[in-house]
């Protein structure tokens, strides 16, 4: 079997540390691995092809289809080119003459084609279908979908073919609990495609049990921790003087997406109760708009402050300026209760002590570790007391601080890789 590796990962390939990691570790060990993304066209610098070493190559599919972005851009004249527009309708009264039957029929196919729901499907079905057609264009022996949405193009691509090749599942989320995920179509489609796979990798324990529960057989782990960073790689970003602040302004810090679930709004109540120090959001996403305007109704612009995210392997320089860090998600899905949160482990590699939920994954490392003070995260007034509490005993901070530091030794991917690769040598 030879050692050629196609897999799948629906995003654009920029901030994803941990299908980076996965295709750096198996390119390490001379694995040949072809990483098929989707290209974003609002990136304007964002290759369509990259040599990341000389075993990993990334190939992003286009976004759109053509006759879409074709239909877009002459819709975009109609609205905004008079004269166009005016060239567009004696056409159009042209064709109502000519042929009335087939320039309705064309008129009701375009128009359908451009609302949002049909819209929708088509760039997913075009963006699918363009992902198989690539991932069969080389010899792989296996095959790597990293999800559930990209689990069909693994599975279509391995298993439908008369010499079927292997199938890792790497599923980063519960697939069948998790916000936005909540239409029963998600479980019926992995129940319909578990079968047909030669193995599974979930993110840790929890998740691993959940799955036996529900599927009946117990998956491998790969933690998702980050590589170790030693104390040597001090460097700092300018983050105060970005913000505006004084040298000695405490960071309070929280990194990461921005979306629904992870307590985000309950950190912006709990801000006018800290006693000192400043609440800073780096991040983007849906609801950064809708935690900007709460900032603003409440007046907390001098306390709260928000910067757009940073490259990834820039990160950990923003990372190093915090006093302390928050990892706050709330318990609306299992797949938020069952988290092990790379975000938690991003703050121990840079001796940042946290402020989090207290759900198993996360409690386990945190108070396992003595890293930081575990809460009801659903709650602002306890958000703040441990804030607090961290602010007024900067002892019991910097104590924490070591003992994150401490723990980079156990909890980071140069040891968790191992594991990793281990699994692909056993399918080979």
């Amino acid at each position: 079997m030879n050692k050629n590796v196609c897999m799948f990962v629906w995003n654009h390939f920029t901030n994803d540390a941990r299908v980076l990691r996965e295709c750096t570790a198996l390119s390490e060990k001379d694995y040949k691995v072809d990483l098929i993304c989707i290209h974003d066209p609002k990136e304007k610098d964002l290759p369509r092809y990259e040599e990341r070493n000389e075993n990993f190559r990334v190939f992003r599919v286009r976004r759109y289809p053509l006759l879409l972005e074709l239909m877009q851009k002459v819709y975009r004249k109609l609205v905004n080119n008079k004269l166009f527009a005016l060239l567009a309708l004696v056409v159009w009264l042209i064709g109502m003459y000519v042929s009335p039957i087939l320039l309705g029929a064309v008129s009701l196919l375009g128009f359908a084609l451009l609302k949002t729901k049909v819209r929708v499907l088509w760039i997913r079905g075009s963006i699918i279908l363009r992902m198989m057609v690539r991932g069969l264009q080389k010899n792989y022996s296996i095959y790597h979908s990293n999800d559930l949405n990209t689990l069909p193009q693994g599975f279509i691509c391995s298993k439908l073919r008369l010499r079927r090749k292997k199938l890792v599942y790497d599923s980063h989320e519960v697939q069948t609990s998790r916000t936005g995920y909540e239409s029963p179509y998600h479980g019926r489609l992995e129940a319909f495609l578990i079968n047909k796979i030669d193995e599974m990798i979930v993110e840790n324990h929890t998740r691993a049990q959940y799955n036996e529960d529900l599927y009946g057989f117990y998956p491998h782990v790969v933690h998702n921790y980050p590589f170790k960073k030693e104390d040597k790689h001090k460097e700092v970003a300018p983050l105060r003087e970005m913000l505006g602040l004084p040298h000695d302004e405490k960071i309070l810090l929280y990194q990461g997406g921005m979306q629904t679930g992870r307590g985000l709004d309950k950190l912006v109540e709990a801000a006018p109760y800290f006693k000192e120090g400043t609440l800073v959001f780096i991040g983007d996403g849906k609801i950064k708009d809708e935690l900007v305007r709460k900032v603003n109704k409440k007046g907390l612009t001098h306390k709260v402050k928000f910067i757009p995210k940073v490259p990834l392997n820039e990160l950990p320089k923003y990372t190093r300026n915090a006093y302390l860090g928050f990892q706050v998600l709330n318990n609306v899905c299992f797949n938020h209760y069952s988290a092990s949160s790379n975000k938690l482990f991003e703050y121990m590699m840079s001796g940042v002590p946290v402020v989090a939920c207290n759900f198993p994954e996360i409690e386990r490392v945190v108070e396992g570790e003595n890293m930081g003070i575990c809460i009801d995260s659903h709650n602002p007034e306890e958000i703040a007391k441990a804030v607090n509490e961290l602010l007024s005993n900067t002892k019991l901070r910097d104590s924490m601080s070591e003992n994150a530091r401490r723990a980079r030794n156990k909890y980071n991917w140069n040891l968790e890789k191992e594991g990793f690769t281990k699994i692909y040598d056993e399918v080979i």
